[in-house]
C-alpha cells in the first residue's frame, strides 16, 4: 500500500508545493482545512504522515493528539512554520520535523525522503483492526476533544493534549467506534493526571444512547470482568475532583 498524507493547511503556496512533492514520491494525500475537520478525519484511519501548518488555530492541539495516538496509528508528523512560530515549540508538540514557509521544493523532498523508513505502510492495514474515536467534552473554558482509550458501558478512559482539571457533570459526546451512531452523556471525572489522561464514569445516558452503547459493548463480546478497566488511575497522584 502507498504511503498517505494529511494536510491541515490554508496557505495556497504552500500546498502547492506539497502537492508537488507527493506527485514526485508518489504519495497519497488528503487536505483539511481545520482542527475538527482533522481530528474527525485521523479518527476515521491511519495516515502515514501529518503535515500541520501551526498558524492555523488549534495546530498544536491536534500535534499532541496525534502524538497521543497508539503507535501503529500515530502518523509522523510535519510542522510547517513560519518566522513568529518558535521551533521548540513545535517540537515540543511532537513534530518530528519542520518545514520553514515559504516552502522549498527540495527541503521537502529531503525531508519525506528522510522519513519515509518511519511511514511504513503495512502499519495502515493493521491499524483498521482498532478504530479509535473522538470525544467532545464541553468544559467552563470550552468544548474540547480527546482521543478515546477504552470504552465500555459504565465510562471510558481518554486522553487529551494537556492536563484536565477534574470536575463533575461534563456533557460529553462521541461516535462509537466502527459506527455512525453518536453517543450524548453525562459524565463525572473519577481520575486525571498531567499528561492529560482520565477516567470518567458515566452518570447520565439518554435510554436510546443507552441501548446503542449497549448493543455496542455486547457486538464486542466487552465482559462483565472489563466493565469498570477504564476507572482505576495509572501509579500517578489523584487529583480532587472539583464539585460541579
Amino acid at each position: 500500500m502507498k504511503i498517505n498524507a494529511l494536510v491541515m493547511s490554508r496557505n495556497h503556496s504552500a500546498v502547492k508545493v506539497l502537492v508537488a512533492a507527493f506527485a514526485e514520491l508518489g504519495i497519497e494525500y488528503r487536505m483539511t482545512f481545520s482542527a475538527s475537520e482533522t481530528l474527525d478525519v485521523l479518527s476515521e484511519g491511519h495516515h502515514s504522515a501529518l503535515v500541520l501548518d501551526f498558524d492555523l488555530p488549534q495546530a498544536m492541539q491536534v500535534a499532541k493528539l496525534a502524538r497521543a495516538a497508539s503507535a501503529k496509528r500515530r502518523p509522523v508528523l510535519f510542522g510547517m512554520i513560519g518566522a513568529e512560530i518558535p521551533i521548540a515549540s513545535v517540537f515540543q508538540a511532537g513534530a518530528n520535523f519542520v518545514l520553514y514557509k515559504p516552502l522549498d521544493l527540495l527541503q521537502v523532498l529531503h525531508s519525506f525522503r528522510a522519513a519515509q523508513a518511519f511511514m511504513r505502510p503495512d502499519r495502515r492495514s493493521r491499524s483498521r483492526e482498532k478504530r479509535e474515536t473522538l470525544a467532545y467534552l464541553r468544559l467552563p473554558t470550552g468544548t474540547i476533544p480527546a482521543l478515546v482509550n477504552d470504552l465500555t458501558e459504565q465510562g471510558l478512559s481518554i486522553q487529551a493534549a494537556e492536563g484536565l482539571t477534574p470536575l463533575r457533570s461534563v456533557a460529553l459526546r462521541f461516535l462509537l467506534p466502527g459506527t455512525t451512531q453518536v453517543v450524548h452523556a453525562t459524565a463525572d471525572f473519577v481520575w486525571t493526571d498531567t499528561l492529560g489522561r482520565a477516567g470518567l464514569f458515566f452518570t447520565d445516558v439518554p435510554a436510546a444512547c443507552r441501548r446503542d452503547l449497549q448493543a455496542w459493548v455486547k457486538k464486542r463480546g466487552v465482559g462483565k470482568a472489563d466493565a469498570v478497566r477504564v476507572l482505576p488511575e495509572p501509579a500517578k497522584a489523584r487529583k480532587a475532583v472539583a464539585a460541579h
